[in-house]
């Protein structure tokens, strides 16, 4: 159901809890002054917000930003009735991310309007925490603001602690040696998140000290004033730590960008090495075959010039009775003549061959 709880408050104390609305409305104005109504909604239609808007004089471009919702976290005045939007935010363990949530808050001089758009956090701690205090309740509407505050802020430590692990656990990846270019998803990823929580509670602090400054106009109790500034300390804290998570993460992609950049140019270089020693080896392969060739060419060359006289003396040694020159006075000569005008031809063709 939209109206999740509803109570009339005098002095501190819950004197009605109406079932619906209209006795809500009808309880405020029996219980005269100095009592304070307390309404809590969850995702309202538009006919229940015009209700309320209707009975406490809301501002129609506060109702509307509070029917709509996704709304940036903001202070605004509207003559004595204040709107506040929240952002409150949690981790998620198991999927290891940031999830937003978002509250309005409606505060006059004799109620507080509060509306949920998504079921964390639940403002029953809050209210359950103030009924405890009376004397803290009877500060009036500005208490249980400042106590919805304290609440929202808070709720962000475990965030804080939550992406600090995962900033940990990143800045282990980057150092341990061994360069996943994957993780520069996670990074972005986990930047993103980060950024979300800024957009968050960046305005928290600002719109702290609005609340601090018009305290003395508007009457602020002296003890809600101290409050106040409890939850901005806590606030800037928080903020302060955001922000050094950014400059982190954001040294962190950048330092990952560059260990992969390194990783490939390492790649490369082993690569190139490798080809070149691969070059070097067939170099010297290449080199090793010429000079087997040359050393072949040469054994060659001298084997064929061995043979021109070979083959003469084996012709001139056949034992053949009738050869032409066989009796020849010159034969002898001759022979050794041609054996080596053959060499000597032979050794001239290859050594312009330059085989030789």
């Amino acid at each position: 159901m939209p109206l999740i709880d509803n109570g009339i408050y005098r002095d501190g104390v819950r004197t009605h809890s109406p079932e619906d609305l209209r006795r809500t409305y009808d309880a405020l104005d029996g219980a005269g002054s100095g009592a304070m109504a307390w309404i809590g909604l969850y995702r309202p239609s538009d006919a229940e917000l015009a209700s309320v808007a209707d009975e406490f004089g809301l501002h129609p471009l506060a109702v509307e930003d509070a029917s709509k919702g996704h709304q940036r976290a903001k202070l605004e005045r509207y003559g004595d009735t204040l709107f506040v939007v929240l952002r409150p935010a949690w981790y998620d363990d198991d999927e290891e991310t940031v999830e937003f949530g978002e509250v309005h808050l409606f505060t006059g001089r004799d109620f507080v309007v509060t509306v949920r758009h998504a079921e964390r956090p639940d403002l029953a701690d809050v209210r359950r925490r103030l009924e405890t205090d009376p004397e803290a309740l009877a500060r009036g509407s500005e208490a249980v603001l400042c106590a919805v505050l304290d609440e929202v802020v808070d709720s962000y430590g475990p965030v804080i602690a939550g992406l600090q692990d995962d900033i940990d656990e990143i800045e282990d990846d980057l150092f341990d040696g061994d360069v996943d270019p994957e993780s520069s998803k996670r990074i972005y990823q986990l930047l993103s998140e980060v950024i979300g929580f800024q957009r968050a509670i960046g305005p928290l602090p600002g719109m702290l000290t609005a609340l601090l400054r018009g305290a003395g106009k508007y009457g602020t109790d002296v003890e809600v004033q101290n409050q106040l500034r409890n939850v901005m300390d806590h606030a800037l804290r928080i903020t302060e730590r955001a922000d050094t998570f950014r400059a982190l993460l954001e040294n962190a992609l950048t330092l990952h960008s560059t260990l992969v950049t390194q990783e490939q140019n390492d790649a490369m270089r082993r690569m190139t090495s490798a080809s070149l020693a691969q070059g070097e080896e067939s170099r010297r392969l290449a080199k090793a075959s010429m000079d087997q060739g040359e050393e072949v060419k040469k054994i060659s060359s001298w084997a064929a010039i061995l043979f021109a006289p070979t083959l003469v003396a084996s012709i001139y040694g056949m034992n053949f009775d009738h050869m032409p020159e066989l009796h020849w006075v010159l034969g002898y000569p001759f022979a050794i003549a041609l054996m080596l005008a053959l060499g000597v031809v032979l050794w001239v063709v290859f050594k312009k061959r330059n085989w030789l």
